[in-house]
């Protein structure tokens, strides 16, 4: 279990922020007041924020049942982890397969400070954080080959966080980028929300508006693209709801989201 050195930088509380408020919709505590004003005013105008983001959390259950289960992948990237909650990347990836090796990635300070919370392994596998910006992935890529092997399959997971790169070449570049770093038989396992409705979108907007940093909503055959060069596992790039939903009872509802699973050949 480690963690970096990194200094410790200022929480900002004036503005809020993404992390803290799913943390808020996914019914956690590390939430401030601002967080809590900006989480209530989103629902208002688009009350399906919080099943959304249920939704997207059930999404990353299941993928990693299926990667650490069925193709038998035993080291996790993922980038832009957000504040711990319940079933942890790493406490799933564990409770199937001991031996899994995961690491995170986020540079937010409040979630650095969490970062004990995240770093409980068990024995036969590894819990790691580091502290690394996904708009620089040459330098996450080589913080992290110092803890995973990229000699061996990795399952690179992008969940719910490429909206924050808000430039479209950007954010397909950065994807690229680290598909790149994959051996065959890695995994993308990645989701996003949609711009397909409007008062999700009307909801954003008033979001970014607070001086927070902004998230982009992209279309559809966007966050396709985010798979190209890959293999998707059935039932292919679709909502999140509709992924591989019989390995956990939920209702299905086609909420304004894309996700999927890819096996690099």
């Amino acid at each position: 279990m480690t963690h970096d050195d990194a200094p410790a930088r200022k929480i900002d509380i004036s503005v809020p922020h993404s992390a803290r408020i799913w943390n808020y919709w996914l019914g956690g505590t590390d939430n401030y007041e601002v967080d809590r004003r900006a989480g209530d005013a989103y629902v208002k105008v688009y009350p399906q924020i919080v099943e959304l983001a249920r939704t997207g959390r059930l999404f990353l259950a299941r993928a990693i049942h299926f990667l650490a289960g069925e193709a038998g992948v035993r080291q996790f990237l993922d980038i832009g982890t957000g504040l711990p909650t319940v079933d942890n990347t790493h406490e799933v990836a564990q409770r199937i397969a001991p031996d899994s090796h995961v690491v995170y990635v986020d540079n937010d300070p409040l979630v650095l400070a969490h970062a004990r919370a995240l770093l409980t392994s068990t024995p036969e596998g590894t819990t790691h954080y580091i502290d690394a910006d996904l708009r620089d992935p040459d330098r996450l890529l080589e913080r992290a080959r110092g803890i995973l092997d990229f000699s061996r399959p990795v399952a690179l997971m992008l969940m719910g966080v490429m909206g924050h790169i808000v430039d479209d070449q950007e954010a397909q570049s950065i994807v690229g980028r680290l598909k790149d770093a994959l051996v065959p038989g890695s995994y993308l396992a990645l989701y996003d929300s949609t711009d397909t409705e409007t008062s999700l979108n009307e909801a954003q907007s008033g979001y970014d508006d607070t001086g927070a940093v902004p998230y982009r909503l992209r279309r559809p055959e966007f966050v396709h693209r985010y798979f190209e060069g890959l293999e998707p596992v059935e039932p292919g790039i679709v909502p999140c709801s509709l992924w591989r939903p019989e390995v956990q009872p939920l209702e299905v509802v086609d909420h304004p989201t894309m996700c999927g699973v890819a096996r690099k050949p």
